[in-house]
């Protein structure tokens, strides 16, 4: 049975359903030798490549597996960096025909919770902005905010591509200059939750993400170091959007 160029991708664990478009149309991948089209199906007999490199058909009846990963600072989440950082790559475990997804990315300098999966679908499903599924961050930033400023950033603010508001946000430590906070939002948009904060004149001068969806950051997982999630965790995850 044949099926959407980008869904194929996802299902092999190449890449979600979304940047396999995007690949699509760099024209980084080929179909028998010629460049995709957006639309073009394929059942699997076709030779599909990726930037030169052959996609195996039998790469989905390996088991899909999802691992939840501590990210540092100071580690980018693609796979290359020009300037020589490390990435999350680095400390993550190979994977046989296939490649992991990062689920909602995190900037240089923010640590935390990443959910890495092979399985193109689920990445995609937990990304779309459909599935608004919670985010919940501890920050550390420097700035004294008033009540007003806290109902403002739960109510709305426009940002310069929109509108965007936390869902919740507390505040866990006021005495000292950076103030503490615990914030949760329903997003992912690049930098939204240190761009939310500058806007009402607070500088974020620490990030974690704690919590993506349904699935925490264990406390007992350090800083450079990944979990696999059992079937029970990874259903809960299914079960969330």
């Amino acid at each position: 049975m044949s099926e959407r160029l980008q869904k194929w991708l996802a299902g092999r664990g190449v890449a979600s359903r979304r940047q396999a478009e995007a690949m699509i149309t760099a024209g980084r991948i080929s179909v028998n030798g010629e460049i995709a089209e957006l639309g073009m199906k394929v059942d699997g007999t076709e030779r599909v490549e990726v930037d030169g490199k052959l996609i195996r058909t039998t790469a989905r009846k390996t088991k899909q597996r999802t691992i939840i990963y501590h990210k540092p600072p100071g580690e980018i989440c693609t796979r290359s960096d020009p300037q020589g950082r490390r990435t999350i790559f680095e400390s993550l475990p190979k994977v046989l025909g296939a490649r992991w997804v990062t689920v909602g990315r995190l900037d240089y300098q923010t640590s935390g919770l990443l959910i890495l999966t092979t399985d193109g679908e689920l990445a995609n499903k937990l990304m779309h902005p459909s599935s608004e599924l919670q985010r919940e961050y501890s920050v550390r930033a420097l700035g004294d905010l008033s009540d007003q400023q806290l109902a403002r950033l739960q109510s709305g603010v426009k940002l310069e591509d929109g509108e965007a508001k936390f869902d919740d946000i507390q505040v866990t430590d006021a005495k000292a200059a950076n103030k503490s906070y615990r914030v949760v939002i329903s997003e992912g948009r690049n930098r939204i939750v240190r761009r939310l904060f500058e806007h009402v004149g607070c500088r974020v001068n620490r990030l974690m993400r704690v919590r993506y969806g349904p699935v925490p950051l264990p406390h007992d997982l350090r800083p450079g170091k990944y979990r696999e999630l059992g079937e029970a965790e990874i259903k809960n995850l299914r079960n969330a959007f």
